[in-house]
Order: structure tokens, then sequence, then C-alpha cells
């Protein structure tokens, strides 16, 4: 198929809310709390990207993840870099990446132990419209009160360093042998491509831009598989329908439509380029 609706998979988390975003029925409050919405079923490694909204009410643990190389050793299919938009924010909210000086392993693992951690990482305050690319190895961790677009690689794998100290499991002899605890160099945007198009990231794992309204042409190399995420609007493509809050792959050579309001994200693997 040229193109697919794929479904939605919620994912209860304690952090998680009850009020998601446009496109997305609120969680009953009777029921757990909804942190996540993946547009795939959990444990499928196949597909090379995985596409999720993020709602936190409170910081998620601070947490790594492996590069394809670490990942590979462990028999792993690939590591996780991971990219975030950031689509309403409470005035408060903040997002560690890295930390603020460079820091030894032993360091790092005596701040997970006893909490200091939370004083070594970089604390950056966020608003909406902000973009963050975290590569594999950054140390990290999502603050509260956070609606976000996330674009990975398609990997679970992850690294608990530190959780404010709840009872979840801690994977520090892992998570600390694939850490480098240095500060974050955020990455140059490639920028403005035209024809309604920005560039936010150009591999090597993903390409990723944000699209206007108005109509876009999709060319991918054959194999190659494209995730449309439309953050609003509504339009079509290869005669399926679609509208905020979904997501569909799309393959070949095709015709996005989208309405004048329309803003959207296109992500596809960082070893294809479109033959635009």
């Amino acid at each position: 198929m040229p193109a697919t609706l794929l479904h939605t998979h919620r994912v209860e988390k304690p952090w998680g809310r009850h009020d998601l975003w446009p496109g997305f029925d609120d969680q009953p409050q009777d029921q757990p709390a909804i942190g996540e919405i993946w547009f795939q079923e959990p444990g499928d490694t196949r597909p090379d990207l995985l596409i999720k909204y993020l709602f936190t009410s409170q910081p998620l643990s601070v947490q790594v993840h492996p590069n394809d190389e670490q990942a590979h050793e462990r028999g792993l299919p690939r590591g996780k870099d991971e990219c975030w938009n950031i689509l309403a924010a409470r005035p408060d909210s903040t997002i560690a990446l890295g930390t603020h000086e460079p820091v030894s392993k032993e360091r790092l693992k005596q701040g997970a132990e006893d909490g200091s951690i939370e004083q070594l990482l970089d604390w950056k305050p966020v608003k909406a419209g902000d973009f963050l690319y975290c590569k594999s190895d950054t140390i990290h961790a999502i603050g509260g009160g956070l609606t976000v677009i996330e674009i990975q690689q398609n990997s679970e794998t992850t690294y608990r360093l530190y959780d404010y100290g709840s009872d979840r499991e801690l994977h520090l002899t892992d998570g600390i042998a694939v850490a480098d605890p240095v500060p974050y160099v955020p990455i140059t945007s490639p920028g403005d491509a035209g024809d309604g198009r920005y560039v936010q990231v150009e591999g090597p794992k993903f390409v990723l831009e944000r699209w206007r309204g108005g109509t876009h042409q999709v060319a991918l190399p054959a194999g190659v598989t494209g995730w449309l995420v439309p953050i609003k609007g509504a339009g079509e493509v290869a005669g399926v329908a679609w509208s905020a809050g979904q997501c569909i792959t799309v393959t070949g050579t095709e015709t996005v439509t989208a309405s004048n309001d329309a803003d959207l994200l296109f992500a596809y693997p960082g070893t294809a380029r479109m033959a635009l």
C-alpha cells in the first residue's frame, strides 16, 4: 500500500495525564493516566522509526540509550537517537540534556545512587515551538507539564539511571557504560528548504521535515518508508484521508495534499534521501 493509516496504542504511565491534545479524546478521570500514544504496536522492531506523543504531568526518569554499535553488541537491532517537537509547555517546564560540565563515570554513578545527579544535569527551560535533538548516549530527562511529539529510532531500550526515589528498577551498570556525561551540544538545523518545507534534522539516523499546508511531493527510494504526522489540519495522500492526531506511512512517489492551516511533520530513515 502506498499510504497506510496507522493504529494508535495508548500507554498508561504514572507520570501521564488525562487531558491530552486536539485530535485525541481525553482519558476518563476514573481510568489510569495516559503518558504516551504510539503509532505502532509495542515490541514491533521492524520499522526503522517510531512516532509517539508524550503527555507529562511529572518529570520522567533520568535515562540514557545505547548507540547503534553498543546496541548491536547486546544483540539489539539499533540504538536510539530521538528528537522532540514541543507542542505545549507549562511556564516552569524543563528538559534535562547532558551535564553542566564533563563528569567521570565514577561521579555519575555516585550521583545516580545518592540523588545528586539532579544537580549534575543541565535542566533547560522549554516552551511551545521548541525543537531538541537527543542523540544516543546523551543523559536526559523530560520534565512535567509537556506535550511532545517524539520521533525516534525504533528501539525500546532505555537504561534508567535515577527515578527520584521510586521503587522502579534502575540499570546503572548498563546505563553508565553507554552514557557520555558531557554538556549537550545542539545540532544545527539545515533550515528552510523552500516550498513550505523546513528541515529540522538531516541524518544520519533519520531526516525530519516540518511542512506548512498546501501540496507536497513525496519521492522515496524503493523499499523506504516515510511517516507523515499531522499536528494540525487535514488532507489526503494516495487516496487515504488524514487529520490531526493521526500518523500515515507513505512509500514511493505520492502527492500529499494538506489544508491551508496544516502543520505537518514528515520523517524517514537517514540512509535515504528524497528525490525532490
